[in-house]
């Protein structure tokens, strides 16, 4: 990679992305609030899906894969786009699996530039032949290591959240748009080792673009799929010194009606931690989650310790991302679940 555009990616996950605001088009979406402050337009489907000219933005997708026979995987599939002064648009992407069989964790980082034609609505984005189409949550992923590749078709059964209700504002550390479809049913096929497997299973998707300014901290995301058809977003935005300066979260109801959740309505405890054999990084593996207005009481685990993904090479940045088993209960009554967690920062 040319030196020039390292610098300009080393930025990219050290960026503090926080939440947008939404007037809908998508049937089943509430009314967003007014714009607060009015010089953010309102987002609109499908028109939000495809790409904007702001400095960052990205496509996430997290997911759990299942085999008629049993088998699992995990996977993530993320495009970021990259605009910096007059450069034409630099795109990189991440792909991950973790196969739960095999308690193997692989990942590759593969990037471009150049401007990239869209579709009259919604996205379709190709890095170095990975590549994701989408249009009102019907959407279509394919990526591949040496290992392993998906070839997966995603179709949301409830419409998109809007982290905090609308346009969420930090201050000098500056706004961003944020969605997600947070229950997205799979069907398609994975390649393991050789072998198509065809598969069913569940997504989360994020979308999140704006013009952000660079902090020196990193974060705590959860996504969690409930097996009572609810779901569960929090993120703890730290500061350098890896202290929680900002607390968020968002429960979605079996049907599709969301609530915002400011940080006093939930405690994030860390259980445990693994230290990376690769980079002597120490990260939290393990943590309980209670949320007393939910009656909710979760513990988290990842499915295998080791799912640190090194992208110096495309975003100079070593980040943890990975598939977690989730128990608990609800009200006193047992309650399972999946998930993914993503740590950012813990390089300090």
């Amino acid at each position: 990679m040319h030196p020039r555009h390292r610098t300009l990616t080393s930025l990219l996950l050290a960026l503090v992305l926080l939440a947008g605001c939404a007037a809908p088009r998508e049937p089943g979406l509430p009314p967003a609030p007014p714009p607060t402050p009015a010089v953010y337009p309102p987002v609109t489907f499908p028109k939000d899906e495809a790409p904007h000219n702001d400095l960052t933005e990205w496509w996430y997708y997290t997911g759990h894969l299942q085999a008629a026979d049993g088998r699992q995987w995990g996977f993530e599939h993320v495009v970021f786009q990259v605009l910096r002064a007059n450069l034409p648009p630099f795109y990189i992407s991440h792909f991950a699996v973790t196969d739960r069989a095999r308690k193997r964790f692989v990942f590759g980082e593969r990037s471009s530039q150049g401007v990239q034609a869209q579709p009259p609505e919604g996205f379709a984005l190709e890095v170095g032949g990975w590549s994701m189409r989408g249009l009102l949550g019907q959407d279509q992923l394919a990526a591949s290591t040496d290992e392993y590749a998906v070839d997966l078709r995603l179709s949301a059964t409830k419409p998109p959240v809007l982290h905090d209700g609308g346009l969420v504002t930090f201050g000098p550390a500056g706004d961003s748009y944020y969605y997600s479809r947070t229950r997205m049913e799979i069907s398609g096929a994975i390649v393991d080792h050789g072998e198509r497997i065809p598969v069913t299973g569940l997504s989360w998707f994020d979308k999140q673009w704006g013009n952000f300014v660079v902090v020196g901290g990193g974060w705590d995301w959860f996504s969690l799929h409930l097996d009572d058809g609810t779901e569960l977003m929090l993120n703890l935005i730290k500061d350098d010194r890896g202290v929680t300066q900002i607390a968020y979260g968002t429960y979605v109801a079996e049907d599709g009606q969301f609530q915002h959740l400011p940080g006093s309505q939930f405690e994030v405890s860390v259980l445990g931690q693994w230290t990376s054999p690769h980079t002597g990084f120490t990260y939290p593996s393990g943590w309980r989650a209670t949320l007393p207005g939910q009656s909710l009481d979760l513990t988290i685990r990842p499915v295998i310790p080791d799912q640190e993904l090194n992208t110096q090479r495309s975003t100079g940045k070593i980040y943890w991302e990975g598939a977690q088993e989730v128990t608990g209960t609800r009200g006193g009554q047992p309650l399972s679940g999946r998930g993914y967690v993503e740590l950012v920062g813990y390089e300090r």
